[in-house]
């Protein structure tokens, strides 16, 4: 314990402009931050630059990124082909009311890639593109309410956000979790109109919307719920699905904001899910603010005043803004099969090595993820549902203790998320994280064994 409090000391003193800055953001901002998302530790590592797989702190210090923007940079940072796509635009105009081609050629990838999405509209965020998604449902069935499953994080929408932070009670779960909202003074109405599922469990899933069907007009789902454990869906689960919500005449999103990023066609091509809408975000806008719904031709109509006022009508000053649509396209033009494949590879390598390591140490850990995703979880048998995957206060600061550890070997490890790769990094990189991970084990063994003698 004393090493670890040296380090740390060390390792404060090594950004001491971060922190100098960190005091004056707490005079602008609440709580020094201009989002709840800022990892700090105990204040947040302010970032100069970034090169490839790398940052560079403001103290000059360079740490590699697992963290890439909460996934958002498969290039990494500073990938040529957007930053000269952008600097282009930026010389010609950086948004107009009007529409450009742009926004023309990204959907136009987009439709031709991923099954899903027979027609596109283009927001400005993830947060956005799910709040569309379930207004384009509701307005397409009439029907107000919606399930999702419980622990899974879709953004900041009121009714998205219901149920993505149960747990447990004194007495344990529940066998059915009750949507609650996320903040003080949200309209009861809000959890009332949200129906909780639980990820893999097929034997409640017809149940759950069988008692509320003529109300649910869809169903919002990760594939592989990120911020819940990112655990992959099981097959069964899937079909029960879809047939449930064929049964019942409820419409399925996939919330891919995240996991687009798992190949070519996306997660639900991957996992034979077949959705009737499905939001994108983070790796289609090339670093810069984006969202998109998708969905099948009929849906998507929605929006549509080709013929009359809309069902449900999108705006936005800055949809389908031209930077995002430019910078988009060449970050995913990039993104070719072989890329994914490259990515997955490496992905694959890392993972192996990570539970290789568990194995060879005995030690109370497994991964999840998939592609160029992954997550360390303080479990020895890997979650397959949220409440598998959810911390006690011992996990917890365990799991707060390999993140400092990964810092002080330079190495940008995402808290309690999904971390991933770019394709910036190559196979020293992957030693890197593997010889931490492996380092990280040896010392908690022998912290564990002083602490039993």
């Amino acid at each position: 314990m004393l090493v670890q409090a040296t380090n740390r000391l060390r390792q404060a003193s090594a950004r001491s402009r971060s922190k100098r800055l960190f005091s004056r953001a707490k005079a602008v901002f609440p709580d020094g931050t201009a989002r709840a998302t800022v990892e700090r530790d105990p204040f947040p590592i302010y970032v100069q630059r970034g090169e490839g797989a790398y940052l560079i702190d403001v103290d000059g210090n360079r740490f590699l990124d697992l963290n890439n923007t909460y996934t958002t940079l498969i290039h990494g940072h500073g990938f040529a082909p957007v930053a000269e796509a952008v600097v282009d635009l930026l010389r010609s105009g950086t948004c107009f009311a009007n529409p450009t081609e742009h926004e023309i050629a990204l959907a136009e990838l987009l439709t031709t890639r991923i099954p899903a999405m027979e027609r596109v509209r283009f927001v400005n965020s993830g947060t956005e593109a799910v709040m569309f998604a379930i207004k384009a449902a509701r307005a397409f069935t009439g029907r107000p309410a919606i399930a999702r499953i419980e622990g899974a994080y879709h953004g900041a929408y009121d009714w998205a956000e219901a149920g993505q932070g149960v747990s447990p009670g004194k007495d344990g779960w529940e066998p059915v979790s009750i949507a609650t909202p996320t903040y003080r003074g949200t309209p009861s109405s809000v959890a009332e109109e949200v129906h909780l599922l639980r990820f893999n469990d097929v034997e409640s899933l017809e149940a759950r919307l069988r008692a509320v069907s003529d109300r649910i007009a869809c169903v919002i789902i990760d594939p592989m719920p990120s911020r819940a454990g990112l655990m992959h869906p099981e097959p069964d689960f899937i079909e029960a699905l879809s047939q449930t919500a064929r049964k019942y005449g409820i419409l399925i999103i996939a919330d891919e904001v995240l996991n687009l990023r798992q190949g070519y066609a996306g997660a639900s091509a991957r996992y034979g899910l077949n959705p009737d809408l499905i939001t994108a975000g983070k790796i289609i806008g090339g670093g810069f603010p984006i969202g998109a719904i998708g969905g099948r031709e009929e849906v998507m109509r929605v929006f549509s005043i080709e013929d009359a006022k809309p069902l449900l009508s999108q705006g936005g000053t800055f949809s389908a803004n031209p930077v995002s649509m430019a910078a988009g396209l060449a970050a995913m033009a990039a993104m070719t099969p072989d890329a994914f494949d490259h990515l997955e590879a490496m992905g694959d390598r890392l993972r192996a090595g990570l539970s290789a390591s568990i194995a060879r140490r005995d030690a109370r850990f497994s991964v999840t993820g998939a592609a160029s995703l992954f997550r360390i979880h303080p479990k020895r048998v890997a979650p397959v549902e949220y409440r598998d995957a959810y911390l006690s206060a011992e996990e917890a600061s365990l799991m707060r203790r390999m993140s400092r550890h990964f810092l002080e070997l330079s190495i940008l490890l995402p808290y309690g998320a999904a971390a991933c790769l770019s394709t910036a990094m190559v196979d020293s990189d992957i030693d890197l994280v593997l010889t931490a991970f492996d380092d990280f084990l040896k010392a908690e063994i022998q912290s564990g064994k002083e602490r039993a003698q």
